[in-house]
């Protein structure tokens, strides 16, 4: 069962070189605590601006589909790795990061400021990246589902 409050961040856009990376989208859900629904906001940068456009702040019912998919959401995190050291390469390969804050999980990948074309000392497995792939889709579907 997924902790009763918790945020996560989605980012596209997390590679970067000299530069910090230029990020494509960030959507963030939150469940406050004692609320049954999740707040949701997006910044999406369209092709060819400059800078990420805010959208107004969504909601979702915390209903059981939800809850099932946020849950298996965390049972990912919790099984795969994240680069060492933090924000040294894009283990998995998709140029997106998760970052999942609660009470009983602290997960990134990508570090802070992205992710600076060094070398991690861990890597992904094949298995791994399906299931981040997988974690990135959940959001996405959560995301699109707020009205």
């Amino acid at each position: 069962m997924p902790p009763s409050e918790y945020s996560l961040r989605l980012q596209k856009g997390i590679t970067g070189g000299f530069a910090p990376p230029t990020p494509n989208a960030i959507f963030t859900v939150t469940r406050p605590k004692d609320q049954d629904s999740l707040n949701i906001t997006s910044a999406v940068r369209e092709t060819g601006t400059p800078s990420l456009q805010g959208a107004a702040p969504k909601s979702l019912k915390q209903d059981d589909d939800n809850t099932k998919l946020v849950d298996e959401l965390h049972e990912i995190l919790k099984s795969i790795p994240t680069e060492q050291p933090p924000g040294s390469e894009d283990i998995y390969g998709m140029d997106t990061s998760i970052a999942w804050g609660s009470e009983d999980l602290q997960w990134c990948n990508g570090g802070p400021s992205g992710c600076g074309g060094g070398t991690s000392s861990v890597k992904a497995s094949d298995e791994d990246k399906v299931k981040f792939k997988r974690a990135v889709e959940i959001v996405e579907k959560l995301v699109n589902e707020a009205a």
